[in-house]
C-alpha cells in the first residue's frame, strides 16, 4: 500500500519515533522485529488498514527515529511504544520477533492494552533464542566485516539448522537466497541487532513477568517440531500469561508477517475484533 503516512512522537528520554500510519478504524500498533524497519511490515498493514487505524512503529536505529543511545534496553522500546499509544489512543498491539518481546514487555503492568498478538516472539525460555555468538559478531562489527557478522548471527540464533552448515556453504547460500538491497539493510541493522538480541538474553528467566500481562494476548508460530526448543519457550509463555490463545501455522516461516501475512493478518484481525473493547479513541 502507498498511502502510508509518515508521523512522528518525542519518547520519554527526548528520541525522536517515526511511525507510518494507515487505514480506519480502532487503532493498531504494530512493532517489527530485529533486522526490519517499519516498511518491511506495509503489507501486514495494509491488510490490518482494512479495519484499524494502523502505526508501525520505526524502532530506534531506523528511519526517521533517533538513535538506540548509550542506555538502549527494552525500557527506552517500551517508553516508545507508551509515546507512540499515547498519541494514538491505540489500545491493541501487534510484534514480530524481538518486536513481539517488545510489545510483551509494553503489555506487562499496563493496562491500557485490551488484546496483545505476537508471531513467533522474541521471548527466551532457559536459553531457548542462543546468545553465545554476540561476543564474536562484535568484534567482527569492530572490524568492519559486516557480511561475517551476519553469518555468525544466523549460525548462532538457530544452532539446530543454520548452525548445523559450514560457515562457507552458508555465505554462498545467503548471497544467493538474499536480494542485494534486503543484504544491505541486514548488515546495516547488525549492530542495532546484536543490541537487541543483548536484551533477549537479559530478559530470559523472567518468565513470571508476563503474569502482569492484563490483556489478553494471542502467541503464533510458524513451522517447526512442536517440541523445538522455542516452541517449548513459547508454550510456556501461553501458560503464563492469565488470558492467552495460541495458533500455529505449518506452512509459514518466521518471515510470514514480512514476506507472506495473509493467514498471519486474518488470525490478527479475527482475534482483535473478538478482544477489543469499543470506545473513543484518540487518533492521530
Amino acid at each position: 500500500m502507498s498511502d502510508l503516512a509518515t508521523r512522528g512522537v518525542t519518547s520519554a528520554d527526548g528520541t525522536p519515533v517515526e511511525y507510518l500510519s494507515a487505514g480506519h478504524g480502532p487503532h493498531v500498533i504494530v512493532v517489527p522485529g530485529a533486522l526490519a524497519v517499519a516498511s518491511d511490515l506495509t503489507a501486514f498493514a495494509g491488510l490490518l488498514a482494512n479495519r484499524h487505524t494502523v502505526h508501525v512503529v520505526q524502532r530506534r536505529g531506523r528511519g526517521g527515529s533517533g538513535p538506540q543511545g548509550d542506555r538502549y534496553g527494552i525500557a527506552r522500546e517500551c517508553e516508545d511504544i507508551e509515546a507512540v499509544r499515547a498519541r494514538t489512543g491505540a489500545r491493541l498491539i501487534f510484534g514480530h520477533s524481538f518486536g513481539g518481546l517488545v510489545a510483551l514487555r509494553a503489555a506487562c503492568g499496563n493496562p491500557a492494552f485490551d488484546a496483545v498478538a505476537v508471531y513467533e516472539p522474541g521471548v527466551s525460555v532457559g536459553g531457548s533464542i542462543p546468545v553465545g555468538w554476540i561476543d564474536r559478531a562484535r568484534g567482527e562489527i569492530s572490524e568492519g566485516a559486516d557480511f561475517e557478522a551476519f553469518i555468525t548471527f544466523v549460525r548462532g540464533v538457530n544452532p539446530d539448522q543454520t548452525g548445523r552448515v559450514p560457515r562457507w556453504l552458508l555465505r554462498i547460500i545467503l548471497r544467493r537466497a538474499i536480494s542485494p538491497a534486503e543484504m544491505r539493510q541486514n548488515l546495516a541493522l547488525m549492530p542495532q541487532a546484536i543490541s537487541e538480541h543483548v536484551e533477549v538474553g537479559r530478559f530470559d528467566g523472567r518468565l513470571t513477568d508476563y503474569r502482569e500481562i492484563a490483556a489478553d494476548t494471542l502467541i503464533m508460530r510458524g513451522k517447526g517440531r512442536d517440541t523445538g526448543r522455542q516452541a517449548v519457550a513459547l508454550a510456556q509463555l501461553a501458560g503464563t500469561i492469565p488470558r492467552s490463545e495460541t495458533g500455529t501455522f505449518r506452512t509459514l516461516d518466521h518471515f510470514a508477517p514480512e514476506k507472506k501475512p495473509g493467514e498471519i493478518a486474518d488470525a490478527v484481525l479475527r482475534f482483535f475484533a473478538a478482544h477489543a473493547r469499543t470506545g473513543v479513541q484518540i487518533g492521530g
